[in-house]
C-alpha cells in the first residue's frame, strides 16, 4: 500500500510521535479554551445576577438551556460538513467565533443581549469537538485512542480550573465584564495556530485503511446509528451523567457563596484546585484504564463509568450536605475524579462502532444527546427546583436542589450496563 496523502496538500504523510504529541496538545488547548469561554459564566453568575436582578431560573436558561439548544442543533450539520471537508479549518473558524462572542459578552447592557452573546458562543463551540474527535481517531490507533481522547478531554477541567481561578479573581478585582473580555481575546490567536500549524490527517490513517470514503445519505446514516443499541443506550447514559455534572457544576459557585459564604476569589480558587484537579485526573484515568482493560473486553469501556458513578453518587450528595468546608472540598475532588471517567471511554466506543467517514457525525450525535439532556436541562432543573424550594428552605434551597439532582445518576448507571450488554453484537455488525 503506498503512503497516504495529506488530506489537504496531497503530500505523502507519516506522522512522527513528536508531531502527534504536538497535534494532540494543540487540540487539547483548543478544548481548554472551549470550556474557559463556556464556563466563565458560571463563576460570574452571582455578580451578573445581582447586577441585572435575575432569578435562578434565568441563570439556568443563560448558562445551560439556550446555549445548549443552539450548540446541539447546529452540531449535526457542522459535523456532517466536517466529515466531507477539512476538519482543521472547521475548528479554526469555530475557535475564532466563540472567542469573539465571549468578548462581546463583556459589553452587553441587558439580559437579552447577554443571552444573544451566549448563543453566539454556543454556535461557535458546536464546531469544536466533533471534528477534533475525528482527527484524533485518525492520528491514533484504536489501542491508544481512549487515552488520546481522554488527554484531549482533560481540556474540560483545565478550562474549568483556569476559568474558575482567573474568572473569580478578575471578577473580584475588575468586575465580570472585564473577565469576559480578557478570557475571550487569546482565542483569536489560537485560531491562527490551528489553521497554520495543524495538518489534516487522511481518514482511516491510524487503521491503515486510507481510501476515498463516500458518505451515505443522512437518512440512511441516522438509521444505521439508531440501529446500534449500544450507542443509543450510551448516548442516553452520557446525557444523564452530564445532567448531574452540568446541573450541579453550573451552580457550584452559587452554592459555595450562599451556603458557605465564600467570596468570588475564594470560590474560584477552591473549585479551580479541587474540582479542576479531580476532574483532570478522572478524565485521564477513564481513558487509561478503559484502554488497559478494553484490550481484553471492550465492555470495560462501559462498565468502568458505571462503577465509578455508582461510587460517586453518595459522595456527591454528601458534598452538598456536609457543614465543614474542608470536607466539602475533599468530597468535591473525589466526586469529580469518579464522575469524569466516562467521557474518554464513551467517545472511544462510539468511534469503534462506525467507519472513519462517520466519526465527526457520531461524536456530534453523542454530544447532541449529552448536551441536550446535560447542559440544556441540568442547570434549568437545578434553577427551577431551587426557586420552588426557596419558600421552605430560604437560602439553603439550592443545597437541596443539588442533592435531588444527583439522583439522575441512577438511570445513567442502568443505561451504561444496558449499552455494555449489546456492545459485542454491535461491534460485530460494524458497517463500512
Amino acid at each position: 500500500m503506498p503512503p497516504p496523502l495529506d488530506a489537504v496538500g496531497g503530500a505523502e504523510v507519516g506522522y512522527s510521535r513528536g508531531y502527534l504529541r504536538y497535534a494532540l496538545a494543540v487540540l487539547t488547548v483548543v478544548y481548554t479554551f472551549n470550556f474557559i469561554d463556556r464556563q466563565i459564566l458560571v463563576i460570574l453568575q452571582e455578580s451578573i445576577k445581582q447586577d441585572m436582578g435575575l432569578s435562578d431560573a434565568q441563570l439556568g436558561i443563560l448558562s445551560g438551556f439556550t446555549f445548549a439548544i443552539f450548540y446541539v442543533t447546529l452540531g449535526l450539520p457542522i459535523a456532517r460538513f466536517a466529515d466531507r471537508g477539512v476538519r482543521r479549518n472547521v475548528i479554526a473558524v469555530a475557535v475564532a467565533l466563540w472567542s469573539l462572542m465571549t468578548g462581546v459578552s463583556g459589553v452587553v447592557r441587558s439580559y437579552g443581549q447577554l443571552l444573544a452573546a451566549r448563543i453566539g458562543v454556543g454556535i461557535g463551540e458546536a464546531g469544536g469537538s466533533p471534528p477534533a474527535h475525528a482527527m484524533i481517531s485518525d492520528y491514533f490507533p484504536i489501542s491508544e485512542r481512549g487515552r488520546a481522547l481522554s488527554v484531549y478531554s482533560t481540556g474540560v477541567y483545565i478550562g474549568i480550573m483556569f476559568g474558575y481561578l482567573a474568572g473569580g479573581w478578575i471578577n473580584q478585582a475588575l468586575g465580570w465584564r472585564m473577565a469576559f473580555f480578557l478570557v475571550g481575546a487569546p482565542g483569536l490567536l489560537l485560531a491562527l495556530v490551528v489553521r497554520f500549524t495543524l495538518r489534516e490527517p487522511p481518514r482511516g490513517y491510524s487503521e491503515e485503511r486510507v481510501k476515498a470514503y463516500t458518505l451515505p445519505p443522512l437518512r440512511d446514516t441516522m438509521a444505521l446509528l439508531w440501529g446500534l443499541k449500544s450507542f443509543r443506550y450510551l448516548s442516553l447514559a452520557t446525557g444523564f451523567t452530564a445532567f448531574v455534572g452540568y446541573g450541579a457544576g453550573n451552580f457550584a459557585p452559587s452554592f459555595l457563596a450562599r451556603s458557605h459564604h465564600l467570596s468570588s476569589g475564594q470560590i474560584g480558587t477552591a473549585l479551580g484546585i479541587f474540582a479542576g484537579l479531580g476532574g483532570i485526573t478522572g478524565t485521564y484515568l477513564g481513558g487509561h484504564f478503559g484502554d488497559r482493560f478494553g484490550v481484553r473486553d471492550k465492555r470495560w469501556y462501559l462498565w468502568l463509568p458505571a462503577i465509578a458513578i455508582t461510587i460517586a453518587l453518595p459522595i456527591r450528595m454528601l458534598a452538598y450536605t456536609a457543614s465543614d468546608i474542608r470536607i466539602v472540598y475533599l468530597l468535591i475532588a473525589v466526586g469529580e475524579l469518579l464522575y469524569m471517567t466516562y467521557l474518554g471511554p464513551a467517545i472511544a466506543v462510539s468511534h469503534a462502532l462506525v467507519s472513519p467517514a462517520l466519526r465527526a457525525l457520531i461524536s456530534s450525535i453523542l454530544f447532541f444527546v449529552l448536551n441536550l439532556i446535560g447542559l440544556g436541562l441540568g442547570p434549568l432543573f437545578v434553577g427551577l427546583t431551587s426557586d420552588l424550594l426557596t419558600a421552605r428552605f430560604g437560602s439553603e434551597a439550592l443545597r437541596w436542589s443539588l442533592v435531588i439532582t444527583c439522583l439522575a445518576w441512577i438511570p445513567a448507571i442502568a443505561l451504561y450496563l444496558m449499552a455494555a450488554a449489546t456492545l459485542r453484537q454491535d461491534l460485530a455488525r460494524r458497517t463500512e
